[in-house]
């Protein structure tokens, strides 16, 4: 990657689409919501595995170069201008793997006071209350309780980005991880901003935090979850009373780890 390659990931509705927003007024950065570049990884890093065959033939320069050239493939319309900034939840249970292709390449892991994760999704759901979505495979005959369980599975949309979010934060490279609060990023926009800058090493840029112009709509409609990736015009905070019941509340209130300085020993970057 010519001028450079950073990555965004953490916990679904934490901000990483306003991120990505504000970013891309930086007519030096490339960001985006979620790219199809993790699935190619996880498809060829299999196929290159001894589950086929033919890996025999391949080593693990050969799988450096392989990876690399989905990445260079994917981008190669805006790489050679730009600084690329790839999303995907999937990318902090990848970081050894990522460290391997980009060792310059550092993390951006949007994260939020986990009951409004659940609450954000939940919201979203009952607010297109005609709309099933994929998210929970079309399912229309369940409750805000076993849209919470499927959530939280190890595999599930948000259990899954939390258990990559904790392997990234415990792993053997905490200079390489920053976390930027949601709370952060919506009540205090401009200082989010800097420190993401800093983190990545880039020259910084003004950017207009009252003229936000991010329209995915059509995506999100595929996904039959209206309003999935969209954010408003200007950036600023909501406050608003949950809509989960108070036991779901309860059972994830604790699991906002990063807030209590105990529990981060590799001093990872919390803004």
């Amino acid at each position: 990657m010519d001028h450079g390659i950073h990555f965004i990931s953490g916990l679904p509705r934490s901000g990483s689409t306003l991120l990505s927003a504000i970013l891309r007024q930086n007519p030096r950065l490339h960001a985006n919501i979620t790219s199809p570049v993790g699935p190619l990884v996880l498809g060829a890093l299999h196929e290159m595995s001894a589950a086929s065959e033919s890996s025999v033939f391949v080593d693990d320069a050969t799988r450096q170069a392989v990876l690399r050239g989905i990445f260079d493939g994917f981008y190669h319309a805006i790489h050679p201008a730009k600084t690329v900034i790839d999303t995907n939840r999937l990318w902090c249970s990848k970081a050894p793997a990522l460290k391997s292709l980009y060792p310059q390449a550092k993390i951006i892991c949007c994260v939020r006071d986990m009951p409004w994760v659940y609450d954000s999704v939940e919201r979203l759901i009952q607010r297109n209350a005609l709309t099933p979505s994929r998210i929970f495979g079309f399912d229309a005959s369940g409750t805000v309780y076993d849209r919470f369980e499927i959530l939280n599975r190890s595999n599930g949309m948000v259990g899954f980005a939390w258990n990559g979010l904790r392997q990234a934060f415990y792993g053997g490279d905490p200079q390489r991880l920053m976390l930027l609060t949601f709370e952060t990023l919506t009540s205090a926009p401009a200082r989010a901003i800097e420190a993401v800058y800093g983190f990545l090493g880039l020259e910084p840029c003004a950017h207009d935090f009252e003229n936000i112009a991010f329209d995915v709509s059509a995506f999100d409609g595929y996904l039959g979850t209206p309003g999935l990736h969209s954010v408003g015009r200007r950036v600023d905070v909501s406050s608003r009373r949950t809509i989960l019941p108070p036991e779901l509340y309860n059972r994830v209130v604790g699991d906002t780890f990063w807030r209590d300085p105990a529990q981060n020993p590799g001093g990872v970057l919390v803004v």
